[in-house]
């Protein structure tokens, strides 16, 4: 196994103990409103939100394709040395 599975394994252990052990409920105040939510609700949510902005903050960007610069560098009208020397023997 790798450092990362095991890594991810003994998190993963470590986030359900800790949900376990934190089922009483507690008042908890968001914005203008108080009310009561247990603290497995409210570490698993925090849990779920971390995970989902690990996922959007962590993956790799997309590489933007330059088709015009592309065709431009294909098309190059400016070098001189386009010719091989097989056309430049056919030509003289």
């Amino acid at each position: 196994m790798s450092i990362k599975t095991i890594t991810i394994i003994v998190i993963t252990i470590l986030l359900t103990a800790a949900l376990a052990q934190n089922t009483d409920r507690v008042p908890f105040a968001f914005l203008f409103s108080n009310f009561y939510v247990s603290k497995l609700m409210m570490m698993a949510v925090v849990a779920v939100v971390a995970f989902i902005l690990g996922l959007l903050v962590g993956r790799p960007k997309k590489a933007k394709f330059d088709i015009g610069g592309y065709h431009d560098n294909i098309q190059k009208k400016e070098d001189p040395n386009t010719l091989s020397d097989e056309d430049r023997d056919y030509i003289s």
